[in-house]
């Protein structure tokens, strides 16, 4: 009986904190389906009231929308593929022993440093411009290419592995490159789309370096886009059709439909990745 209420209780308590956690994404899918003045007189919580959708059809009927959001699809890509390719190389060797690699230490220290501190906005933006990289896909990718984090997360998840694999392997007379491609990577699912994960969210979120590299609107990725959709309404060159769509809008309505119009990706996503995620998380954490 005391397992019973027990296993009750933690049934409720998990469903609290579910219902806690969709509260939010709920009430901002109503916000962005309600009338602009009941969502500014605060009177939508989780159910639309004066139904509108204006705040999706003026995002979606742009024809920059479906280029902005192709230029985040083709940042994900390739960002996360980058992420994911220099992840791999830099943490196998990295997990490896002193002895096996000499300098593993001094490149430990260089990462952590790398980590905590940066050179800032300013020098990040004058590389970029010394290098030609403006208005190029490739400035919102190289910056974070390898992201320290992923790195130690994905370096200790493979520490955690027995180390009689390598010591078979190198009796075996495997090398290094058929270590990492042929042991190491395929038992290191969870961990991998771990950090897959975290480049995808990464890469999709960012919106503010589209607004420091990208010098003209056509190059800007979805949440630049958005997040310029948002605050630089302006009356000029509007017709007469989209000037009555934004009359039924407000800020809060579209910023509900661009919150919601930004996450689905992510939403689909994520449930795909969710079984290694905490997995990873846990045998890839910071070891002793």
């Amino acid at each position: 009986m005391a397992s019973r209420l027990a296993d009750a209780a933690l049934i409720i308590l998990m469903t609290l904190i579910a219902c806690m956690s969709l509260g939010p994404i709920w009430h901002t899918v109503a916000v962005s389906l309600s009338d602009k003045a009941f969502a500014a007189a605060g009177r939508v919580t989780f159910w639309p009231v004066g139904f509108n959708i204006s705040s999706y059809y003026i995002i979606l009927s742009d024809s920059s929308f479906l280029r902005a959001f192709m230029i985040s699809v083709k940042r994900v890509a390739l960002g996360g593929g980058v992420n994911f390719v220099l992840c791999v190389l830099m943490a196998y060797p990295l997990s490896r022993s002193s002895r096996e690699f000499r300098y593993r230490n001094v490149y430990m220290w260089f990462l952590i440093f790398c980590m905590l501190f940066n050179g800032g906005i300013i020098p990040l933006y004058i590389l970029m411009k010394s290098l030609g990289l403006f208005n190029s896909i490739w400035a919102l990718i190289l910056p974070g290419a390898v992201p320290v984090f992923n790195v130690i997360l994905l370096m200790n998840f493979f520490r955690s592995l027995p180390k009689e694999l390598s010591e078979a392997g190198y009796i075996d007379g495997a090398g290094p490159w058929y270590m990492a491609l042929r042991i190491f990577i395929p038992l290191s699912t969870p961990a991998l789309a771990t950090i897959t994960l975290f480049s995808i969210v990464t890469h999709w979120n960012s919106f503010f370096d589209g607004l420091i590299f990208m010098r003209t609107p056509e190059q800007y990725p979805l949440q630049t886009y958005i997040q310029q959709l948002v605050v630089q309404i302006s009356a000029q060159n509007i017709d007469h059709t989209k000037m009555d769509l934004l009359a039924k809008l407000s800020n809060q309505t579209l910023n509900a439909a661009k919150i919601v119009v930004s996450i689905v990706p992510i939403l689909i996503v994520y449930p795909f990745l969710q079984k290694y995620f905490v997995h990873g998380i846990i045998l890839g954490s910071v070891k002793e």
